[in-house]
């Protein structure tokens, strides 16, 4: 069973705690990996995906939030993965029929714009 979600729950935090959070990760990501994995770029810095992609979860029928799970592609590249969550804390996902369906109930995101390769221009979160 589900945990109920707090959609009230405020989830802002201040510039200068996103400084610190992005740029620590920036500095440490790589000593979390196994030497053999290093520098092959497989942790991501941010990955971008484009406004319709994060409507189509959101205007869901039941949709109250979003959940992010980490996933890893064929070249070890970890990538995010999202769905729409409903009231529950329940992954709103599609049926077995609709499974290469996209724009309908129980939509997936992924493919987003990942950097390492796509990167925004130089800013206070990845300079």
């Amino acid at each position: 069973m589900g945990h109920p979600t707090t959609p009230s729950q405020s989830h802002f935090i201040t510039l200068a705690k996103a400084i610190e959070l992005t740029t620590r990760f920036r500095s440490k990501k790589e000593l979390i990996l196994k030497t053999e994995y290093q520098s092959q770029g497989i942790l991501f810095s941010s990955e971008t995906f484009n406004r319709a992609a994060i409507e189509s979860l959101l205007n869901q029928p039941g949709c109250v939030s979003v959940r992010h799970y980490l996933g890893m592609d064929e070249d070890l590249k970890v990538r995010l993965v999202m769905v729409g969550v409903d009231s529950e804390g329940n992954d709103i996902l599609p049926s077995v029929q609709n499974n290469n369906a996209q724009g309908t109930v129980g939509d997936i995101v992924e493919d987003g714009q990942r950097c390492p390769d796509i990167c925004p221009p130089d800013g206070p979160l990845n300079s």
